[in-house]
């Protein structure tokens, strides 16, 4: 059984503690924003007593959007985790944000839950991105159910909603109850059990009234009963069931309420069910389906595991006997507490005063192996929020936070100190809208370099790149309102920075052979420097590199100062000529020189190559190369054309179009990446939000001219 403690938490509150899987549900809530996920968390929470009312906890903060930046938003920004109890059974309820640029949240709550529960708005219905999420889930076989939520609102549209939601996600997505409406015609007080035929009225509020469906109701509805008796029949593992009621039997309601449940718990049926968070329709009904529907932490397949030196070790089970095997589901960190973890045990059981060790290959194989390391567990808390509330233990299948852990991040997998393991990583998309940031003065470096570190270690979709050709801080976002939460949050972090625009790592090179001629003769106190060299420069191919030739005679330039032209050579390459940027696929031949037999040095001879260079790109053609990419884009077959348009006008070059089964295609183009800079953000626009893509350098090409001019000037405007 579930048992409620009395631990006390940060906040003096209560928590849930269950001793036994059986008793966990983890479910997470998918939709687009503005669908009604975390009203209806708030309103199952405050419809089972686990907070006073619906968005607040004890201390008066909301309970999903206790985050600033969600607030200053007016969105869901990152995971909040929501326990309750009903029926003697905790379910964990992850509150995902709908919005696509924070999906690194989303797919941490895919990974810690075990069953997926898509909210749909009765007044919005279903959007692309909402319909492809559902196609992954459905990718690994995680059970799902379907809310359709604000049935209150003026829009709202059950019926229309309804057949949006079975065309969009396929068979078997059926409702298994019928909204009824009031004296009035429009406003839903009541619902009838498709299957139990028992009506629950609501509309003395919430807890419902129930009783037996009258006469007149049940005709409206036999055709919707008689479809869902007979997908729950289809899938009954008693193949009698189907020839029975085939042959008029009339299946007893008895029989057909444990198939239903076996059959949404092993991902086969997704049943629909109306609910309205503001009149408390529908909370009852919803927390049945998730109690007797959703399957146990024991019903779902868990993820593969290893030795930290990637040697297989035997499939885990859940079992809070076994070796203890957790994964850091989500990192944050608190204003007041610090560092604060999610965690999932898939195996054993955490206890505080653990020692356990920390291992991980990091998410987008960004890789840290200093995280191979032991690290002890002080507390143990049940959150609920913005709120921690200690617990004794945290059995297999539960969900818990660990806070002030030393190392842990996003991804990291907890186990047991004497058996290190290593869980299998999950998937993230790769961020691919840069935002370049620099400290306001040095000494906000500090300040900043430490709240990047902080961020990029809780949120893998956040990546950090110092560009050593452009000299800049680039991070790597899901899109503008993801850039907007990690500035937000830096800059409450102390971090006082300026942003500037995203430059490319351009190349030069010429486009023309030419010789140079470098002099570096000075007299200065009394010692003199004296080097000459002659060289002649030849473009190479595309990814040649650089070649550099020794064909002096008769020691017109000493053996020993050759590597010192080179030296200078190489120098003046790295800090390129023409804009500032590295010049590449050049051979570099020194056939000529003279020396000083005093006043030559490895000094002069390094300034006389460069200035050799420099005349030489004086005399030449130069060139600007750009870096093309080649990119997939992922878009239903209804934005191909636009897409492929709007790569057109990028310069895009097409290299070929595939059309799936599942109504989407696959762009394939090469682009110049200058012109990608915030294709995140334009596809996106494009798409209606449905659109994917990935990137991957392929090479550098000549810019075109008035590009080329344009950056020269720039170079020139500059010094």
């Amino acid at each position: 059984m579930a048992q409620k403690t009395s631990e006390k938490g940060l906040n003096g509150a209560t928590a849930p503690v269950v001793t036994e899987p059986g008793r966990v549900r983890n479910v997470v809530l998918v939709g687009h924003s503005g669908s009604g996920k975390t009203t209806l968390v708030e309103a199952l929470l405050a419809a089972t007593g686990t907070i006073p009312r619906a968005g607040t906890v004890t201390d008066g903060t909301t309970v999903s959007d206790h985050d600033p930046a969600a607030q200053r938003q007016q969105r869901s920004v990152s995971l909040a985790c929501a326990p309750l109890v009903y029926e003697g059974v905790k379910i964990n309820l992850l509150d995902t944000p709908g919005y696509a640029d924070f999906v690194g949240e989303l797919r941490a709550g895919l990974r810690a839950a075990d069953a997926a529960l898509f909210v749909v708005s009765a007044a919005d219905g279903v959007d692309d991105a909402t319909a492809a999420l559902w196609e992954e889930c459905a990718s690994v076989g995680m059970p799902r159910a379907v809310a359709i939520t604000r049935l209150d609102h003026p829009r709202a549209d059950y019926e229309q909603t309804l057949e949006v939601c079975q065309e969009t996600f396929g068979e078997n997505v059926m409702p298994i109850y019928q909204p009824m409406l009031g004296d009035d015609g429009e406003s839903v007080v009541g619902l009838l059990g498709l299957v139990t035929l028992r009506v629950l009225d609501y509309s003395e509020g919430y807890p419902p009234k129930t009783g037996d469906a009258d006469p007149e109701h049940l005709n409206p509805v036999a055709d919707d009963r008689n479809t869902l008796i007979e997908g729950i029949i289809a899938e009954s593992e008693d193949e009698t069931l189907m020839d029975r009621y085939l042959g008029g039997e009339l299946i007893d309601t008895e029989a057909l309420v444990p198939d239903l449940e076996k059959a949404v718990a092993r991902g086969n049926f997704y049943p629909v069910i109306p609910v309205c968070s503001a009149t408390g329709v529908g909370l009852d009904a919803l927390l049945d389906g998730l109690v007797n529907g959703a399957p146990s932490p024991l019903e779902h397949d868990l993820p593969v595991v290893t030795g930290v030196d990637g040697s297989p070790r035997p499939p885990l089970t859940c079992d809070p006997d076994g070796p203890l095997v957790a994964e850091v589901v989500k990192t944050t960190i608190d204003r007041h507490v610090g560092r604060v973890s999610l965690v999932r045990v898939f195996s054993g059981t955490l206890r505080p005063e653990q020692t356990l060790h920390v291992s991980g290959h990091g998410l987008s194989e960004r890789g840290h192996p200093d995280h191979d390391t032991d690290e002890r567990v002080a507390h143990i808390y049940s959150p609920l929020g913005a709120q921690l509330r200690e617990v004794g233990q945290c059995v297999a299948g539960d969900l818990c936070a660990i806070t002030k852990s030393g190392s842990a991040e996003t991804g990291d997998t907890l186990s047991g100190k004497d058996e290190p393991l290593l869980m299998s990583p999950w998937t993230m998309p790769e961020p691919l809208l840069p935002i370049a940031v620099l400290a306001k003065s040095r000494s906000d470096e500090d300040a900043l370099a430490k709240n990047l570190s902080r961020l990029v270690a809780g949120d893998p979709t956040l990546r950090l790149e110092r560009n050593a050709d452009t000299h800049q801080l680039v991070l790597w976002t899901m899109g503008e309102a993801h850039a907007e939460v990690v500035l937000e949050r830096l800059r409450a972090g102390g971090a006082e920075l300026d942003t500037e625009p995203v430059k490319v790592s351009l190349r030069e090179t010429f486009g023309s052979g030419a010789r140079g001629h470098g002099r570096h003769v000075k007299q200065s106190g009394g010692h003199g420097q004296y080097a000459v060299c002659d060289i002649e420069v030849e473009p190479l191919p595309r990814g040649s590199g650089f070649q550099f030739v020794d064909k002096v005679v008769g020691g017109a330039v000493p053996h020993n100062y050759i590597p010192s032209v080179e030296k200078g050579v190489r120098s003046q390459l790295e800090r390129g000529i023409v804009a500032g940027y590295p010049m590449v696929d050049l051979k570099v031949t020194l056939f000529d020189g003279k020396a000083h037999s005093v006043d030559s040095s490895d000094a002069a001879f390094q300034t006389a190559g460069a200035l050799a260079l420099r005349e030489a790109a004086a005399a030449a053609q130069m060139a600007l190369l750009e870096p093309v990419d080649e990119i997939e884009v992922r878009v239903p077959d209804a934005y191909v054309g636009p897409v492929m348009s709007d790569l057109s006008g990028r310069r895009g070059r097409p290299l070929g179009t595939d059309t799936g089964d599942d109504g989407h295609s696959t762009i394939r183009a090469e682009v110049p990446a200058i012109e990608l800079v915030r294709y995140a953000v334009e596809l996106r626009a494009i798409s209606s939000g449905a659109g994917t893509f990935t990137r991957a350098y392929l090479r550098h090409e000549p810019m075109p001219g008035h590009l080329a001019d344009a950056v020269r000037k720039e170079h020139s405007a500059k010094g």
